[in-house]
């Protein structure tokens, strides 16, 4: 942890706890390898590398916590503090990473499976979240969206107001932490953070994200992430 007073200090949750239940393999999906390095490993290292953060948490499940520790170590990720053990839900395994990084100015949190995030993402969230007290990358959507009932369309969505969210999000920390125990002590679980401050009233910035920070869910988004890499790194 670098010696940044408390108000500048800049920690990210790296939650990696998921089941994996699509990728139809036993390895979780953090685990696997992406162009001869760990998915884990990929999605630490921006933040390990952004001047901008000064610590990281991963949260893990119970069952790979001591490969991620492992792996943490070969590669040197200095900056992660901690991998501790996740929830059954998204949202608990942010709340005990939260618990783990402790008081700070800036909290971003990101997928674990979200290895191709870039510098240039971070640094945009962080000023943005800076500046509102939240805020999340976004992409345009492309397609044409509906809502429908069952099998019938009930209208269509104007996409020039719809936006695919990714992560890393960033927020106050005293805000992060007021949405998630607002959330514990009414029941809700949402999607992503974002949500949880939203409900509270509390406005969120939209920066651009890319659509290279695409978040492996499926087989084919691991190809499809093998590909970029390649692209990128040659």
């Amino acid at each position: 942890m670098s010696g940044r007073s408390r108000r500048g200090r800049v920690a990210a949750i790296i939650a990696a706890a998921g089941r994996s239940a699509r990728m139809g393999q036993g390895t979780p999906k953090v685990l696997l390898s992406l162009h001869q390095v760990p998915v884990i490993v990929r999605s630490i290292l921006p933040f390990h590398h952004s001047p901008l953060v000064d610590e990281v948490v991963v949260v893990a499940t119970e069952a790979s916590i001591d490969r991620v520790r492992e792996l943490v170590g070969r590669y040197g990720l200095g900056k992660v503090s901690g991998v501790v053990a996740g929830g059954l839900k998204r949202q608990q395994s942010v709340a005990l990473g939260l618990q783990a990084v402790g008081p700070c100015e800036l909290v971003l949190v990101h997928d674990g499976a979200r290895p191709l995030v870039t510098g240039d993402i971070i640094e945009r969230v962080v000023a943005a979240a800076r500046e509102h007290g939240a805020a999340v990358p976004a992409v345009p959507v492309r397609d044409t969206i509906k809502r429908v009932d069952g099998d019938r369309v009930v209208e269509t969505l104007n996409r020039d107001e719809l936006r695919a969210v990714q992560t890393p999000q960033g927020f106050r920390y005293e805000v992060l932490v007021a949405a998630h125990d607002r959330a514990r002590a009414e029941g809700f679980y949402g999607t992503d953070d974002a949500t949880l401050v939203e409900r509270m009233g509390h406005p969120v910035a939209v920066v651009p994200g890319s659509p290279e920070n695409l978040k492996i869910t499926t087989p084919e988004d691991l190809a499809m992430a093998e590909a970029l890499l390649q692209w990128r790194e040659g």
